[in-house]
């Protein structure tokens, strides 16, 4: 890829097409289903069974034939759920139960509200269709056909639809391996007593958890001095048995900020500094590694740009490594603005609250958009994506890129 000017910012889908170069899905491997939640399918997954497995009752009622509607019947059989039933005898009728398999003979089923029962018969309403109240045999799934497609994310859904097809383990994507380094003398973990300059570093553990939602595994979690020779070893190392490095801070340009010619030094510089507010200082690069090139993120440090950063560029990274679609591009929502707001020469990714009104959905920004105010993102539903040279009035309709659940 052609090198950055050093003045130049780029855009977000800059940035995309350098950190997803080349980047294909990681090896796959074997697990039981009870642990395969929140992985990733490696292959298409094909249905073993029909489901349902057989005609069944959507409902306590009774069997019959819907010739004869209107008909006092006799009841001749009982079938519940997990019993074999008998064909039914012409001009009978069977009760039986939610689930419980129709007896062969009967085409449809009414529900016991609609039935007048006196004894050991029953009378059935003047019209009925074949068919009521059948769920029919394969109507969910077909024996032979694609349960789940390669690159399905396995939520509890999925793991539901595994079970019911009697799967006990399922191949699925190795987790990609994540490096998280955290620069700067200044930052140290909760617990220990603050000096003076000093504050708690809260881009880990956000970011830790948003990495896990996404899909990876974060594996080591450094501290880095404001040293190059040092920040090059640590990058150095830890880049040897990581899928992705992602640092925080350390990536714009000030005298301590020694990521970027540590990167540099070691591998390759792709993209450096973005047109976007928050998340002007990003670095996008390679490192040696075992096995080819390790990806390298330099989010900034304030952590309202690395939150940002890692929905705009770390969810789809960690996707594209898993193999997993839906993890490409955050679901869009157009919203009607609560708000006013005008942007210079660079796109606002604005935290907002999003409420679904019977008009339709409103977006309410924060009032303090400030790069190190994490509250706003506490209550955030959504990014209001404000393009660069742009006024939205109170009324305007936006884009909203939504991030709930993370």
């Amino acid at each position: 890829m052609a090198e950055q000017s050093s003045d130049a910012l780029g855009t977000v889908e800059q940035a995309l097409g350098a950190l997803l170069e080349d980047v294909s899905p990681l090896e796959s491997e074997t697990l039981p289903l009870a642990q395969a939640g929140g992985r990733v399918l490696a292959g298409d997954q094909m249905a073993r069974l029909d489901v349902p497995a057989f005609d069944n009752s959507a409902m306590d009622g009774y069997a019959l034939r819907a010739a004869d509607a209107g008909q006092w019947l006799p009841v001749s059989q009982r079938v519940a759920a997990g019993s074999a039933p008998e064909p039914l005898e012409p001009g009978t009728c069977a009760r039986l139960f939610t689930g419980a398999p129709v007896p062969s003979g009967a085409d449809c089923v009414v529900m016991q509200e609609r039935v007048e029962r006196e004894g050991e018969r029953a009378r059935f309403p003047a019209e009925l269709t074949a068919g009521d109240s059948i769920r029919r045999r394969g109507r969910d799934v077909a024996s032979g056909s694609v349960l789940l497609a390669a690159g399905t994310w396995l939520d509890a859904a999925a793991l539901g639809h595994l079970a019911g097809q009697g799967v006990v383990e399922v191949e699925v994507r190795r987790r990609p391996r994540v490096a998280l380094l955290s620069t700067g003398d200044e930052v140290i973990d909760p617990g220990t007593p603050l000096g003076p300059g000093q504050l708690y570093n809260t881009n880990r553990p956000m970011l830790t958890r948003l990495l896990e939602s996404f899909g990876a595994e974060v594996g080591r979690c450094v501290s880095v001095p404001d040293d190059f020779d040092e920040t090059r070893a640590i990058l150095g190392e830890v880049a040897f048995d990581a899928d992705v490095v992602i640092s925080t801070g350390g990536v714009s340009v000030g005298e301590e900020d020694h990521v970027k010619h540590a990167l540099e030094s070691l591998g390759r510089l792709d993209l450096w500094r973005l047109a976007i507010r928050p998340g002007k200082p990003l670095a996008l690069g390679r490192l040696p590694a075992r096995h080819g090139d390790t990806r390298f993120i330099g989010l900034p440090g304030n952590p309202v740009s690395s939150f940002v950063g890692a929905w705009l560029f770390l969810r789809p990274l960690m996707g594209a490594l898993s193999g997993c679609p839906t993890l490409d591009a955050l679901p869009a929502i157009t919203a009607t603005a609560d708000f006013a707001t005008r942007t210079g020469p660079r796109s606002h990714y604005m935290r907002a609250a999003l409420a679904f009104t019977p008009e339709g959905p409103v977006a309410t920004a924060f009032a303090d958009q400030n790069s190190g105010v994490l509250s706003s993102c506490v209550g955030a539903d959504v990014l209001v994506v404000v393009p660069a040279n742009t006024a939205v009035a109170k009324g305007d309709a936006v884009t909203c890129l939504w991030i709930k659940g993370g």
